[in-house]
């Protein structure tokens, strides 16, 4: 691959980036949409003090589920942690702060702080324990919370195929929040199956512009699902 862009870097090359102490965003749910290699990497590394932005803990042995029990994230933003043992024992023992919303307003606070917004408002969560400590504001009667957008230095996302240039291709349900991910972060780092020259994407097919990516890291492919 000519590389014309400079976007293509070994997986080692994109490590350098993610440290101590960086708050981050990792794609993926249920198993699907992740990056492997690059969760493993972090796992090798052994990055600490993460403040941990995911739609879940990760599963059973996949993704996010080990970064979180290897006790490397000191912050976890999520929807839930239902599939992670680990996430709730840390929780539980005082090791792990835990930030839950719901997956749409989750959803909604990366998009807000993909594309400069100063957060937005929700009903979901009024006459919860969410609502603590939270501003809010009526309108026409109606009372919302103010979530604040949500964004990180790194986003490391997944695809099926990325061009030279980045632009990136989904396959199914893997797409989930990748899209949004690339936009919320100073850094998008993608791994990817397979890459192509520029310009031999259908631009219909086109996710994520490749102007919201940075670096292009070429998986394995060699993951199985625990349950295979």
């Amino acid at each position: 691959m000519e590389n014309k862009f400079g976007k293509i870097v070994t997986l080692e090359e994109a490590m350098e980036h993610i440290n101590d102490g960086c708050r981050i965003m990792i794609a993926g749910f249920g198993g699907h949409g992740s990056p492997y290699d690059i969760c493993e990497a972090i796992i090798q590394k052994n990055v600490k003090d993460m403040t941990l932005i995911s739609i879940d803990a990760g599963d059973p042995d996949l993704g996010p589920d080990h970064i979180v029990g290897n006790r490397q994230v000191k912050k976890l933003i999520t929807s839930h942690i239902g599939a992670t043992k680990a996430a709730g024992e840390l929780l539980n023992a005082g090791e792990l702060e835990v930030e839950f919303c719901s997956q749409g307003t989750l959803a909604e606070r990366i998009r807000a702080g993909g594309v400069g917004l100063g957060g937005i408002l929700t009903d979901v969560g009024i006459g919860t324990m969410i609502e603590y400590d939270k501003p809010k504001i009526t309108i026409d009667g109606v009372e919302y919370l103010l979530e604040t957008p949500l964004r990180a230095e790194i986003a490391v996302i997944e695809a099926d195929t990325a061009d030279e240039y980045g632009n990136l291709v989904y396959k199914g349900t893997d797409e989930g929040l990748n899209p949004l991910m690339a936009r919320a972060a100073d850094l998008t780092i993608v791994g990817v199956k397979h890459i192509v020259p520029f310009g031999e994407l259908d631009p219909q097919d086109v996710g994520t512009p490749g102007c919201f990516v940075d670096m292009i890291v070429q998986e394995r492919g060699e993951w199985t699902w625990p349950w295979a």
